[in-house]
């Protein structure tokens, strides 16, 4: 008998409908699994009779065959353990579900026959709902971020004895309900803030301005002068996600198995802080099968690297291309997936190996080869596609035994809002979907209507250009950040003061570059 039973796989950052199609027929007791299954799938037949068995069903009498379609997609993974069982006990008469081909169904059989959780329910979601099914049976672990699909009832089962149940009719499983005002609305509490940093007020400055526009920012200063928490801090006042972001993040987490059990929804703007040993795969995505890295994962949020020289200068290249793109391509013999990520890149290093080149407290003792050898690890045009580059000095005794607090980042916060805010109406108000959001993602032919300058702001500009040699790239990067000073201001047009604060936050063209 033939039964058929409808599922979901992952490819990129979305799911497509996979077709489960077990046939029980004559010969000897064997379960062979079709339609290119991956090792995890192939071993899914073993997983399933034991399952079976221990879950007081009858397990093949005969040979079954399973058709995954479509055959020509590469299956992996053991999500499709549960759909498989079930079609196992409709083929063979054990289960009279009718109304079968309604629900999607996916999850990871233990060998007792309880349900697992899997990667990848939220988008398998909307897949389910797209293709107009009735609801999603998924593991309990998972309910929570496949009940955010409107319109789709989820239903989690524990065992395979619960879904055969369920889809006989004998067992009532209401639909999980997920408050969406406490799942996102709520936002994100933050254990650090912007009051527990003394001093370094010229790098809190760089900060509000880079966090108010979207631009990359580099740190650069001795070891101990807070560079790594000023970055850890970044997050508590970044503007709050949208739901539109929110389910866009939630969607690569979910895929890469990092979101947390029983979570809904990524309330919060990620920070991601990879080692500097991080492979370029491991950066960008990669495998066998395509999953996201940790640009991926920085999405919509903050990719910080610290120690930036330390990176293996191949890593650090290929992040060109995304960072100017604001999607990574990763290209293999059985497939190309295109994984989006739109992140604030921060990162922070030494001015020299020693830490101490330009501390008027410690001397370096680094030799120019040294130092040649450590500034040609971060490339020019690399250089080029990070906004800012900030000095951050060590600090002085009387700064640290001081009582005072720095201002909180509730009121840093409200001000990046509102420049945010300024900067989306100025790109339409969301009305266009491809327009940028924010400053440091105007195109090229958004720069000259949106950056006028005046005469005055216009020479020192020309001047700048002149002296420091700088890019058309840094140009560009110069005219948006000196936008985005004018929007914390509230201010419509360009001025000098603006384009030479914008000037100053260049401090590798004119220094340590140079």
């Amino acid at each position: 008998m033939l039964s058929k039973v409808y599922s979901g796989a992952v490819f990129g950052v979305d799911a497509y409908e996979v077709e489960i199609e077990v046939d029980s027929g004559h010969g000897e007791p064997k379960v062979v699994v079709v339609g290119l299954p991956d090792a995890a799938v192939k071993e899914s037949s073993e997983r399933v009779w034991t399952a079976l068995v221990n879950s007081g069903f009858r397990p093949p009498m005969a040979r079954t065959t399973v058709n995954l379609a479509p055959a020509d997609i590469k299956k992996e993974g053991p999500s499709f353990d549960l759909p498989i069982a079930l079609g196992m006990l409709a083929s063979s008469d054990q289960m009279v579900a009718q109304g079968l081909a309604d629900w999607c169904v996916t999850g990871e059989l233990a060998l007792s026959g309880e349900v697992r959780r899997v990667r990848g329910v939220l988008p398998m979601a909307l897949r389910a709902r797209a293709e107009g099914r009735k609801g999603i049976l998924v593991p309990p672990e998972n309910v929570e971020e496949a009940a955010v699909v409107s319109g789709l009832a989820a239903i989690p089962v524990r065992t395979l004895r619960e879904a055969a149940e369920f889809l006989e009719g004998k067992r009532q499983i209401g639909a999980f309900r997920v408050d969406m005002a406490e799942a996102f609305g709520g936002g994100t509490r933050y254990d650090d803030d912007y009051a527990d940093v003394k001093g370094q007020e010229t790098a809190r400055r760089a900060i509000e301005v880079a966090v108010a526009g979207g631009h990359n920012i580099l740190l650069v200063g001795p070891p101990g002068t807070g560079k790594s928490m000023l970055a850890k801090r970044v997050p508590t006042i970044l503007p709050p996600l949208t739901l539109e972001e929110a389910l866009e993040t939630t969607k690569i987490h979910s895929i890469a198995g990092v979101l947390p059990a029983h979570r809904a929804l990524v309330s919060g703007r990620p920070f991601r802080a990879p080692h500097h040993t991080i492979s370029d795969a491991g950066l960008l995505g990669g495998g066998a099968h395509p999953v996201p890295g940790e640009v991926s994962l920085a999405h919509n949020g903050v990719l910080f690297l610290d120690e930036l020289p330390e990176f293996h200068r191949n890593v650090l290249e290929v992040m060109r291309q995304p960072l100017e793109d604001g999607k990574v391509t990763v290209s293999r013999a059985a497939a190309t997936v295109t994984f989006p990520c739109r992140f604030m890149l921060v990162a922070a290093m030494n001015p020299c190996p020693c830490g101490h080149y330009g501390d008027p407290q410690k001397a370096c003792r680094c030799t120019p080869l040294q130092m040649q050898r450590y500034r040609n690890k971060i490339s020019g045009p690399l250089l080029d596609r990070i906004d800012l580059h900030v000095e951050v000095p060590a600090m002085e005794y009387r700064q640290l035994a001081s009582l005072e607090k720095g201002e909180p980042s509730a009121a840093i916060r409200a001000r990046v809002v509102a420049s945010r805010e300024r900067q989306r109406e100025r790109f339409g108000g969301g009305s266009d979907p491809a327009a940028p959001t924010c400053n440091a993602a105007m195109r090229a032919r958004d720069v000259p209507r949106h950056c006028r300058l005046g005469e005055s702001a216009n020479l020192l500009l020309k001047n700048a250009m002149d002296d420091l040699h700088l890019s058309a790239r840094a140009y560009d990067r110069i005219l948006k950040v000196a936008r985005t000073i004018a929007d914390l201001e509230g201010r419509a047009d360009i001025a000098e003061e603006h384009v030479a604060e914008a000037i100053q936050y260049r401090s590798l063209d004119r220094q340590y570059w140079s």
